[in-house]
């Protein structure tokens, strides 16, 4: 009999109790991989983890899958695509970590911290003028949680900010919203340029040579939700030449970022490796979304984060 959900991932007595009751009547086998279920996935009716083609072609009873991460772009292979399953993800999760993230890139590149960790190790006084984000612009692509908690906290420094969202209408927090035909009116007007967007066909890519040309010289590009969403190239040659003025780059398009890449030799290049949402809160939160979830489920109601395929998120 088709009735059970599989939960790949290390819970807590506690959590494993709370899934149980979120599922009844399913029953739920938590393991530590999908493959650990492998004999008995043509039970499944749900699985929580990263679920492969070949899972997908043995779970024929398979209705819903269930992303542990918030973007769920390596989730989005073909069969997956093409599978009347449905997706959800763990939106929102990391947002809080990932807008505290953002705000720490931004002020340690206006103030050109690396300089006093330089002088630090040096045991050198290093006093300079440096900027302050009261009163600057920040322009953040894509106002989901990350972006959307940016917004509140960089209007707390007392910032201006500016978003870009496929539609228009107001968000909590941000001044003026603009759509992609006026992204480069956007760009003009940043001190800041923050991506929080998810990596999609649409955005892959939207960041080119025209587009840093686009913003000041004086303006910092930050990315902390996805690599790919600006031209490497494009980006490089900015930072080269200084059409910008640095960079934090916490997604990058390839991961871990290669010890060759450019950008780890920059001066006004900041790098961290996709850490920005690695917290206890993070993870507590991706729970709290799976276990609501598990709740509608097995109850037939609608389920939260739901990925739209073609989009991508």
């Amino acid at each position: 009999m088709a009735d059970l959900v599989v939960i790949a991932a290390d819970l807590d007595d506690e959590d494993v109790a709370a899934a149980e009751v979120a599922a009844a009547p399913y029953r739920v086998r938590v393991v530590g991989h999908v493959d650990d279920a492998a004999e008995e996935l043509g039970q499944a009716r749900g699985i929580v983890g990263p679920v492969e083609p070949r899972h997908l072609a043995a779970a024929r009873e398979l209705e819903w899958v269930h992303s542990w991460i918030a973007g769920p772009d390596t989730q989005l292979h073909e069969a997956m695509r093409t599978s009347p399953v449905v997706l959800t993800s763990s939106a929102g999760n990391g947002g809080v970590p990932l807008a505290e993230h953002a705000i720490m890139m931004m002020l340690m590149l206006d103030r050109d911290a690396v300089r006093w960790v330089e002088a630090q190790r040096d045991r050198r006084w290093d006093r300079h003028v440096h900027g302050e984000l009261w009163g600057r612009t920040v322009a953040i692509i894509g106002l989901g949680n990350a972006g959307g908690d940016l917004a509140r906290k960089a209007k707390a420094f007392g910032m201006r900010t500016l978003g870009l969202r496929r539609r228009a209408g107001g968000v909590a927090g941000v001044d003026e919203i603009f759509t992609h035909d006026r992204l480069h009116e956007m760009l003009a007007q940043s001190d800041f340029v923050v991506v929080t967007t998810p990596r999609t066909p649409a955005t892959l890519g939207m960041l080119g040579a025209a587009e840093f040309a686009a913003m000041p010289s004086h303006c910092f590009y930050v990315c902390i939700s996805r690599g790919g969403v600006a031209d490497d190239d494009a980006l490089l040659e900015a930072l080269r030449s200084g059409g910008i003025a640095g960079a934090g780059l916490d997604a990058h398009s390839i991961e871990p970022l290669p010890p060759d890449s450019p950008f780890w030799d920059l001066p006004n290049v900041i790098v961290t490796p996709h850490n920005a949402a690695t917290t206890p809160g993070t993870a507590r939160r991706g729970v709290e979304i799976m276990l609501e979830n598990l709740r509608r489920f097995a109850r037939g109601l609608p389920l939260l984060n739901v990925v739209d395929k073609e989009q991508g998120y």
